[in-house]
């Protein structure tokens, strides 16, 4: 595999679960060299199961593919001692614990630019490092609640708060995080200089509310669920057809003026209610009522293909299995397979970005417990003895 564009760049990963790891392996996908330092236990995402591959956490290998994995004992000061050797030629550390963990710990970030002043520093947590909230614990649906995500998620007002289906504001952080770390390394190769990159979850799920946040700012009204409607467009939804669902993009007077000519409905050009995009969005459920009643009555493949030779934007409601086979997925190298030591040819998502000069991508499939303490400690320059020593007593762990 040709080299990413983070080639070079040597990230140490002491985070768990999903933020964290979510931004080492966006890292480790660009080249960079990331080295997974786990406890002894693993990462807890070793232990969500079923499903399992070869008797391996299927989600902890979607993860963490493409990294080096070490086990120290943090609380050991020989375990320590190791990381901090590890920690003095590093360009990035991440870490998703609770503000004050790694100070007890003495592993800091006032404490680790001493050592090492060119150490970027990222910090994924609940709430950030700052604020009446920083010392609380987070979780993704605990943010998705407190960002807004679950009042504008669902099938409309008055049901019950809906938590979008995949954990967005932990994967969200993750990219931030990732993207944080990009900009602070390219002033560190400027530079010399590292810093603290510091985000959150809460911050995340609150990105997500770019449109419903521009209408409350604006109107100081409360943005609702709205089903797979836009808050801001219509028609731009999903239509039940006879054998399934299809999303309409008719997000503008061009398209939706196409879009009724492909459907052979000119009468709701002449209708007064739909004229412009502002009154379609105040008549958007009738709208809504009358398309579904035209789309009901064909397939959603007619449909598809009816639209696309029309050059209206328009697509299905995959499910993840159907995504996993889809042509375009497959074409864009969304799927990609690697070999892992226990459980042979594994499958996981690819990378999401694409180089042209620098592609990088996947080429290591996520490690087995303590997979790699012994080659990454001699790369350290422990010797073989003093290695026996560290897994001796306990301050590291070999996998077999």
């Amino acid at each position: 595999m040709p080299p990413g564009p983070l080639t070079g760049c040597r990230v140490i990963e002491l985070a768990h679960i999903m933020a964290g790891p979510v931004a080492g392996m966006m890292l480790a996908d660009m080249g960079a060299e990331v080295i997974k330092v786990e406890k002894a236990a693993g990462d807890d995402t070793r232990r969500m199961v079923p499903p399992t591959v070869g008797g391996e956490s299927a989600a902890f290998m979607m993860l963490n593919r493409n990294k080096r994995g070490v086990v120290l004992n943090l609380k050991d000061p020989d375990g320590k001692a190791a990381l901090l050797r590890l920690l003095r030629d590093a360009d990035v550390v991440i870490e998703n614990y609770r503000k004050g963990t790694m100070e007890k710990l003495g592993l800091g970030y006032d404490e680790l630019r001493l050592i090492n002043p060119g150490l970027i520093y990222c910090a994924l947590s609940g709430f950030g490092r700052t604020g009446p909230y920083a010392e609380r614990g987070g979780f993704d649906l605990i943010a998705q609640g407190m960002s807004g995500l679950m009042s504008v998620t669902g099938e409309g007002p008055g049901r019950p708060p809906v938590k979008v289906g995949p954990p967005v504001s932990d994967i969200t952080a993750g990219i931030l995080g990732a993207m944080g770390i990009a900009a602070a390394y390219a002033h560190k190769l400027k530079t010399g200089e590292g810093q603290m990159v510091d985000t959150s979850l809460f911050e995340a799920g609150i990105t997500q509310t770019f449109w419903q946040s521009a209408i409350a700012l604006a109107t100081e009204e409360t943005p609702q669920p709205l089903g797979s409607a836009h808050p801001l467009n219509a028609p731009y939804q999903a239509f039940q057809t006879a054998d399934g669902w299809i999303n309409i993009g008719a997000a503008n007077q061009a398209n939706w003026e196409r879009l009724a000519g492909l459907i052979e409905a000119p009468e709701l050009l002449d209708d007064p209610r739909f004229a412009d995009n502002p009154l379609r969005m105040a008549n958007r459920l009738v709208l809504e009522e009358i398309l579904n009643g035209i789309f009901r009555k064909r397939r959603t493949a007619d449909w598809l293909e009816l639209l696309e030779r029309g050059g209206l934007p328009a697509g299905p409601v995959l499910s993840v299995n159907e995504m996993h086979r889809d042509p375009q997925a497959l074409a864009r190298d969304m799927i990609v397979e690697t070999e892992h030591p226990k459980a042979g040819r594994t499958r996981s998502l690819g990378p999401a970005v694409k180089f042209s000069a620098t592609p990088g991508g996947v080429i290591r499939a996520a490690p087995l417990l303590g997979q790699h303490t012994r080659e990454v400690l001699a790369e350290a320059g422990y010797s073989v003895e003093e290695v026996d020593g560290l897994l001796a007593r306990g301050a590291a762990f070999q996998a077999d």
